[in-house]
């Protein structure tokens, strides 16, 4: 799949040793180009790719929709949130290179926000050393101060740590996955305490209608932390129609299969 970067205008900064990242469509076209990116993302965080090959194999294309529509969620919030997640996953896995896992195909409800870390992704370096990301991911039409703080708490959670549960749960992702090494590896670093401060990357990711970048600026220069921040913005000045054509364009495409 394309990253994010064929269909946004991108401007990165340095606050002190941290970074801050505004991501924007240039125009229309761009936006058009977002929905379609956007819509193609989607499905693979609800449903697998091999379940959909199964149920359209075995009993068709009309019943392979349904088990699709039926995992996707129908309230406005929620698929604001939940697009916001799939974004920022996608961004970690494509533009920062860290293994990340579709953790919204393991909902008990979809209407029900899940447990733990928005975001955890894992890379392994040299071989040897594991890389943690331990991130929030934010959405809302009009971003403010008190959002960020929501997710600084949350980032803060475990002394700045990726939260047992989330690493527990992505290992048994991973070893469901037939990714046996990765899945021991975490499971080494978590249970022998060996996961540090300076092995874990903190990131806050929001999706809003208005620009986020001073907001993010100021949030960063305020951290006294000792964890590495990135903060990245995308904005989509038509937020809340840029969501519903999302969720409209992957239901029209999975029936039109």
């Amino acid at each position: 799949m394309a990253r994010i970067k064929t269909w946004v205008t991108t401007t990165r900064e340095n606050v002190g040793s941290h970074k801050v990242v505004r991501m924007v469509p240039a125009d229309e076209v761009a936006v058009d180009a977002g929905v379609k990116w956007a819509a193609a993302a989607v499905p693979r965080h609800y449903v697998s790719a091999d379940e959909i090959a199964a149920v359209l194999r075995e009993l068709g294309k009309p019943e392979a929709a349904e088990v699709l529509s039926g995992k996707l969620p129908v309230s406005k919030r929620t698929r604001s949130g939940e697009l916001g997640e799939v974004l920022a996953t996608q961004y970690v896995a494509r533009e920062l290179g860290y293994r990340m896992i579709a953790r919204l195909r393991w909902k008990d409800s979809r209407e029900m926000p899940m447990r733990g870390d928005d975001l955890l992704g894992v890379r392994i370096v040299d071989d040897v050393k594991l890389e943690f990301l331990k991130g929030e991911a934010k959405s809302r039409a009009s971003l403010s101060t008190s959002t960020l703080n929501e997710a600084e708490a949350a980032l803060l959670s475990e002394h700045g740590l990726p939260t047992p549960h989330a690493l527990m749960f992505v290992a048994a992702r991973l070893r469901e996955m037939g990714e046996t090494k990765l899945h021991m590896k975490i499971l080494a670093a978590q249970l022998r305490g060996r996961i540090r401060s300076g092995d874990v990357l903190h990131l806050l990711f929001t999706f809003s209608g208005n620009d986020s970048l001073g907001l993010l600026r100021d949030h960063t220069e305020a951290y006294k932390g000792k964890i590495r921040r990135l903060g990245v913005g995308l904005q989509v000045p038509e937020h809340q129609a840029f969501i519903r054509r999302v969720f409209e364009k992957v239901i029209r495409d999975a029936r039109a299969r």
